[in-house]
């Protein structure tokens, strides 16, 4: 059983992704592992350097987030070309991890969490899907507070994204993160408990 998590950007993935863990849930975080393959000198990092120039890296040599955010977010040709750079090694990784798990514990769900699911047409390798959403003002709030971005900054990464209310079809289980962190565990559990029955 493996199941997909995803979200809208400041809808409260990671917090959910967390309670999953909690629970005993292997979880394979998709933006964990495109933090590892961008890591200086890895394959990931020289197509990155090539495609965008020296000028996106910070003094060690690392990619400076800010300014490759500030690039691609503004200019969606380019961010097909990161994510094409990205995304065949991220989903190496995580098969690696998923079939790692697999060996540990082939009766335990696993929760593969990554921002894009949808997008990228990986829900489709999934055998449940999890959809975290919250209403745009309350998305936009929490952008503005997380990342000091501007309401038109905030906004434009939210557009770059698929819509939530389209993302909300593809569930199979949704989860409102716009009440409580108790109400978001319950929903959590109920989940968790369901993925446990059915694999």
């Amino acid at each position: 059983m493996i199941a997909g998590l995803t979200g809208g950007i400041a809808s409260g993935k990671s917090t959910v992704s967390k309670m999953f863990r909690e629970l005993g849930a292997p979880i394979v975080d998709a933006d964990i592992i495109a933090r590892l393959v961008v890591e200086p000198d890895r394959p990931a990092w020289q197509g990155i350097v090539e495609e965008f120039g020296t000028e996106i890296l910070l003094s060690d040599r690392t990619i400076d987030r800010t300014k490759l955010g500030s690039i691609i977010f503004a200019d969606a040709s380019r961010r097909d070309k990161l994510n094409r750079i990205v995304h065949p090694r991220v989903r190496e990784e995580a098969a690696r991890q998923v079939e790692q798990f697999l060996r540990e514990d082939p009766k335990r769900p696993i929760l593969q969490d990554v921002p894009l699911l949808i997008e990228t047409g990986l829900y489709k390798q999934m055998d449940k899907v999890i959809v975290v959403y919250v209403n745009e003002e309350t998305q936009l709030q929490r952008l503005m507070q997380r990342d000091g971005s501007t309401k038109a900054e905030a906004m434009q990464r939210i557009r770059a994204q698929m819509p939530i209310e389209e993302k909300k079809k593809f569930a199979d289980f949704l989860i409102d993160n716009s009440g409580s962190l108790e109400g978001t565990r319950q929903q959590v559990e109920q989940i968790w408990e369901e993925l446990n029955r059915l694999a």
